[in-house]
């Protein structure tokens, strides 16, 4: 493990190149004036943006972390690693100068040090796992994973960027997928109401190419939509839905219930945000003409269908299409270039 301080920093887009050109890093909180006057215990740095920013919370112990660090835990002499968006290189320079408050430049990041940069890589000379490292979301933070790979870019020597690539891209998919799932859940438990929810099941199974009615609440006996191929609804398979707006498990009880409002001809589907016991999964293993469709397979069947949804549900659920890294789970076969 290297034994040099490697800090890595994030600046705002609008700096452009500026840092590289001009040879410093900059951090914002402008409000605060001169950190050196404020900032000689994390406390102060606290109260400081409680009064001039209405910041959240849980947010101002992180900040006044990184003004702290910014100006008293950063020497002379440490190494930075800046990867700038701009052009998508990752700079590393090292630390020349002490902090210093400037409010005569142009742009609102008056908190600097000098830096001397000596060197600038492209994104892909460097290891997933290395580019996942320096992609947090905090203005600044040391760097310890890969800091012996940063350490030796800096250096010059050459880099093993092959090495945990394909574990490191299984952990990005896996993060992203994820985080993308947790968001919709909590966006469907708690942006909506439980009618609502049930309208958004039955709009879904409209973009699926179904005709879907929501059933009175009061009088639906455990059935709140009725799905149907064709437009009246004579036409088999008749699809009855159950829809629980819940993140605990649906037991087997919950899953009888309405399969007892299923004919032999019909299908029943239950939908949850959260899961099934072992007991229900049995029950439903037992039965030809039931689904049980849990959280994860029903963001599933949203990201399946999304393109089709109508505005005011792309709003409740606000996603964009991305490519992340996917990891070959089977042999492909011989594929030649």
């Amino acid at each position: 493990m290297s034994e040099k301080t490697i800090w890595g920093v994030h600046m705002d887009w609008s700096l452009g190149l500026s840092p590289i050109e001009k040879g410093y890093i900059a951090i914002g909180w402008e409000k605060l004036g001169d950190l050196s006057k404020i900032s000689a215990t994390r406390d102060a740095l606290k109260a400081g943006l409680a009064t001039a920013y209405n910041a959240k919370p849980g947010a101002i112990p992180v900040n006044a972390g990184v003004l702290f660090r910014f100006v008293h835990e950063m020497k002379k002499g440490d190494i930075v690693v800046y990867p700038s968006k701009p052009d998508r290189m990752v700079n590393l320079g090292v630390v020349e100068g002490d902090y210093k408050f400037d409010n005569t430049n142009a742009h609102a990041y008056p908190n600097r040090r000098k830096v001397k940069w000596l060197r600038q890589m492209p994104r892909a000379d460097f290891s997933a796992d290395a580019l996942h490292e320096i992609g947090s979301f905090i203005t600044l933070f040391k760097i310890s994973n890969n800091a012996d790979e940063f350490l030796a870019a800096f250096e010059g020597r050459e880099l093993q960027t092959g090495v945990g690539d394909l574990e490191a891209a299984e952990a990005v998919s896996t993060q992203a997928e994820e985080s993308a799932t947790d968001f919709i859940i909590k966006k469907l438990k708690a942006g909506i109401n439980p009618y609502q929810f049930e309208e958004f099941i039955g709009h879904l199974l409209e973009c699926m190419g179904y005709h879907a009615r929501v059933t009175q609440k009061s009088a639906d006996g455990g059935v709140d939509i009725i799905a149907h191929k064709d437009e009246l609804g004579f036409t088999p398979p008749i699809i009855k839905v159950q829809c629980k707006q819940t993140l605990s498990s649906i037991g087997q009880p919950d899953v009888a219930q309405l399969y007892g409002h299923v004919e032999p001809t019909e299908f029943g589907l239950f939908v949850t945000l959260g899961a099934y016991t072992p007991d229900a999964k049995r029950f439903e293993r037992a039965k030809r003409n039931l689904r049980l469709i849990d959280g994860n397979a029903l963001v599933e069947l949203i990201f399946g269908h999304y393109s089709y949804f109508q505005p005011k549900y792309q709003v409740l659920l606000p996603l964009k299409r991305i490519y992340i890294p996917g990891v070959v789970t089977s042999d492909p076969g011989n594929i030649t270039f």
